[in-house]
């Protein structure tokens, strides 16, 4: 049994009370409005107009619904389910909790100097008059606790509804989904778009302590496959996202537009399977290409560099990483020679064996596929 249902059963008013109190309902609830609107600054422009009467008349139901407890029938729980469902629609409107109960306690205020005016003039004795205080304060605190259960519930609500909205949005980016879509799934999420998106690939365990000191506009996704997480920064400061991701194991694709954002995830996804120590994806740009295609470079190596399987693997091997140090370093021999750790005239001999081999070697297109087919060591 509710404290407002045995303050209830220990009042004893009488019908002339209750009539007189009825009779009085109209006035009081047009005054609690009223002082309301001038006490409680959120609701000074939400009780006007067709808004204002129906809040009104919820006023003059709840204060019904609290005489009928007073005079022994209703119960608590009849005016809790109103209660709880203004405290939900309070959230969508936009107001906090605090601006609900500073209404309660103002509107408790002048509804008991408007209902104990009316309870004295009919005569109710002043031994009731106490007990008809406990019971209106008790009343009010029920309210008051049903409408901050229904608001923290919508919150929670909300919150989980927004979650959905946002992760759905981050998936649909990552599906490439169509520039329309995609904005009504932003709109959706209330997610304003940015310039860019920048992908952040990292351990699923990771993700949320990272999103926590990045842009609270961040997209999150913590369920990929292999445990793995995602972020999607938006126009994000590339020097300070890497060094605030310095303690995490991560790699960071490349700003792309917001709607284009897949390219920056799929770059970031190849960066990891070819090197897991990769971080930044910008300062591996030329593996990145050469491993584009796979099957590709395989078959480019086999034939720009078929005229090394004509001599022993050992010696292929040395002619191999010989021209690569040559191209990259335009023929400088000493360059060449100081990168090997030989002798200078160590790389104008295999040089001339490599001459050899390559006779177009001076052939700008030659050069081209030789660089290409050597530009990745271990290959």
């Amino acid at each position: 049994m509710s404290y407002a249902i045995r303050r209830a059963s220990e009042l004893a008013l009488d019908e002339t009370t209750i009539t007189a109190l009825r009779a009085a309902l109209k006035t009081t609830a047009d005054e609690v409005v009223q002082a309301i609107i001038d006490e409680v600054p959120p609701y000074a422009n939400a009780l006007s107009g067709r808004m204002g009467a129906t809040i009104r008349r919820a006023v003059r139901t709840a204060l019904g619904h609290y005489l009928d407890l007073a005079s022994g029938n209703a119960t608590a729980g009849d005016g809790g389910d109103a209660a709880y469902e203004l405290g939900r629609g309070e959230v969508r409107d936009g107001r906090s909790m605090d601006a609900l109960l500073s209404a309660y306690r103002v509107g408790a205020r002048v509804a008991w100097r408007c209902l104990a005016a009316g309870a004295v003039s009919a005569g109710l004795p002043a031994a009731e008059v106490a007990k008809f205080a406990e019971l209106t304060f008790a009343y009010i605190d029920e309210l008051s606790a049903a409408s901050a259960a229904g608001h923290a519930d919508e919150l929670v609500a909300q919150g989980r509804a927004h979650e959905r909205h946002l992760e759905h949005l981050a998936r649909e980016i990552l599906a490439d989904a169509n520039p329309d879509v995609l904005l009504a799934s932003a709109q959706r999420a209330g997610w304003h778009p940015p310039v860019s998106l920048t992908a952040v690939l990292l351990p699923a365990a990771q993700t949320w302590p990272a999103y926590r000191t990045l842009d609270p506009n961040t997209l999150v996704l913590d369920d990929l496959p292999d445990a793995t997480g995602l972020l999607l920064v938006p126009d994000a400061d590339r020097p300070h996202l890497l060094r605030q991701l310095t303690d995490r194991t991560a790699v960071v694709g490349p700003p792309r537009p917001w709607a284009r954002a897949s390219a920056s995830y799929a770059r970031a996804t190849r960066a990891r399977s070819l090197d897991p120590d990769i971080r930044d994806t910008e300062d591996h740009l030329p593996e990145l290409v050469l491993s584009a295609d796979m099957d590709a470079h395989a078959d480019l190596r086999a034939r720009a560099l078929a005229p090394l399987r004509t001599v022993p693997v050992a010696t292929a091997r040395r002619l191999e990483e010989t021209l690569r140090e040559w191209l990259l370093h335009q023929g400088r021999r000493d360059e060449v020679a100081a990168a090997l750790f030989v002798h200078p005239q160590t790389v104008r001999y295999r040089m001339a064996q490599l001459r050899e081999l390559f006779p177009d070697l001076a052939s700008p297109h030659r050069v081209l596929e030789l660089m290409l087919a050597v530009g990745l060591r271990g290959t």
